[in-house]
């Protein structure tokens, strides 16, 4: 009978304090917890920072995600954290890291609370602040009658009469889009609209009204709207509103480390710049969510913090035993071992 060779897999443990995490995620979104996930699975000593200040936490619910459709946003997050816990290597912590910095391969990152931690790899999935109009009535209904993605709220929203808010050059085509989900649509422009002449005609032909009058506020009973208030005390009855925001970093430590922005969209001002392996312009930092994504959704981070944490672990495999990524770029790359 031939002799079998055993083979025996490295032991995991614990982290002890005064060694380094594989990986440090900060934040605990749908990217973050997505990543930590994998990065858990893989055995991978992994610390999640996180704030507790998702840009979701007001919807009624995520829309959209399969097997998680309506689903409110706090919950889906406290169950992903549950989830870790079955992972001895991964540990969340609540707090804020204020800064970091290179340290030889890998990075230091401070603590708000005063605290030091060493990472191999950084993984930033802190999300974006989104930023609406500064309009009386917005912020209590920020999420619920008044949103910024129709495929996100839509479906609540389904045969209401409804509007768009945006006088920019992406008015028009938000509220064709809108067209989708109900035949009484509204486009206010709150002010002078400029819009070509060919718009002009694509609107009316959908049936699309333009209203020009500058916008006063909003009206309604709790989180629900009933009306759009304009400055001259008329008003126009309104379900739901569709708002042109954009969306800026909610944290500068991507800035602080000299990672590379990406060019600014229609909606991010300022998204953080990844190869298709989610490395960033800085060895060993990588980013996946909302703070690089040009369209932002909770689907589309789940997937991104995914990938991303695998091309963590590919990348430290890489670097424990010298080999190169294919089909990486040289961001993906850890610096040279010291």
């Amino acid at each position: 009978m031939a002799n079998k060779v055993a083979t025996v897999a490295p032991a995991r443990h614990r982290r002890c304090m005064d060694t380094t995490w594989d990986c440090i995620v900060v934040g605990a979104g749908a990217a973050g917890l997505s990543a930590a996930l994998v990065l858990g699975r893989a055995r991978q000593d992994t610390l999640v920072v996180d704030a507790g200040e998702q840009s979701n936490l007001a919807a009624h619910g995520i829309g959209g995600l399969l097997s998680h459709d309506g689903r409110p946003p706090a919950e889906l997050y406290a169950q992903g954290r549950t989830e870790l816990g079955s992972y001895p290597t991964v540990q969340l912590r609540t707090g804020t890291i204020s800064g970091g910095r290179r340290d030889g391969t890998g990075f230091v990152v401070d603590l708000a609370d005063g605290g030091q931690e060493r990472t191999r790899r950084l993984l930033l999935a802190t999300g974006m602040e989104y930023r609406y109009p500064d309009i009386p009535g917005f912020a209590t209904r920020w999420g619920r009658s008044v949103f910024h993605c129709p495929f996100c709220h839509g479906w609540e929203a389904r045969d209401q009469v409804l509007g768009v808010l945006d006088g920019g050059p992406m008015g028009a085509q938000r509220a064709l889009l809108l067209r989708v989900w109900s035949d009484d649509v509204t486009l206010f422009t709150n002010g002078p609209a400029e819009l070509a002449i060919d718009e002009v005609e694509r609107l009316a032909s959908a049936g699309v009204t333009v209203n020009e009058r500058p916008v006063a506020g909003v009206d309604g009973d709790g989180d629900a709207l009933h009306a759009i208030m304009f400055s001259d005390g008329t008003q126009r009855p309104c379900e739901g509103l569709l708002v042109a925001v954009t969306l800026h970093q909610r944290s500068s430590l991507a800035e602080q480390l000299g990672a590379d922005s990406a060019d600014a969209g229609p909606v991010a001002v300022d998204p953080v710049a990844v190869d298709p392996m989610f490395a960033t312009s800085v060895p060993g930092l990588f980013a996946a969510g909302d703070l690089s994504a040009a369209m932002p959704s909770v689907a589309t981070a789940i997937a991104a913090g995914s990938g991303a944490a695998a091309m963590v672990v590919h990348s430290l495999v890489a670097e424990d035993y010298q080999l190169r990524m294919h089909g990486a770029s040289s961001a993906a790359h850890s610096a040279p071992r010291q």
